[in-house]
């Protein structure tokens, strides 16, 4: 009987031909019936697009960031987007595919990317903002040393390139925490 490790996992930054799959797995993973084969789904919550096309290429072009591309294999299985903004960075665009999820790639991609966070640019603390009713999702960063601040932004009703809401209590929670 086998039991071979699945491959190592391996980072590298998103390119222009990246593109299609990144929107693709993106969507996957929040969106639609095919994100409800993984627990990182928004489809209760919120209808329509989660990225585009050009989101994806403004997110690549963003000069003080990077969207790493995670590969196993040769396959594109994640994303997850670091911005350097001054003292601390600011995590977001992560997806993992939604059958792959559950299995410890989410936690070792955020842990890749706060180590990038602080080596790279030396920031200090991690920032992210979360749907404030996620609270599975919350509490996964929880786990992972993150803080609730109760500090609430307000969600961008009527800007469809975040979604069609279908519920009218959504806002962004932010979440902290010491790199």
């Amino acid at each position: 009987m086998s039991t071979a490790q699945p491959a190592a996992l391996s980072f590298r930054s998103a390119v222009e031909a990246d593109v299609p799959e990144l929107v693709a797995l993106v969507e996957s993973a929040y969106r639609g019936d095919a994100s409800r084969a993984g627990w990182t789904t928004e489809a209760d919550y919120l209808d329509g697009q989660r990225t585009d096309p050009d989101g994806v290429r403004a997110v690549i072009a963003g000069r003080d960031g990077v969207l790493l591309v995670v590969e196993r294999a040769g396959e594109l299985v994640a994303c997850c987007h670091i911005e350097h903004r001054g003292d601390h960075a600011y995590f977001g665009m992560f997806a993992v595919r939604p059958g792959l999820q559950g299995a410890g790639l989410g936690k070792e991609i955020l842990a890749e990317a706060e180590r990038r966070a602080r080596d790279t640019w030396g920031a200090a603390e991690m920032r992210m903002t979360v749907v404030n009713v996620r609270e599975e999702l919350i509490a996964y960063y929880v786990r992972r040393g993150y803080r609730r601040t109760g500090e609430l932004s307000p969600f961008p009703y009527g800007d469809e390139r975040f979604g069609i809401p279908l519920r009218d209590d959504l806002a962004f929670e932010l979440l902290v925490k010491p790199l």
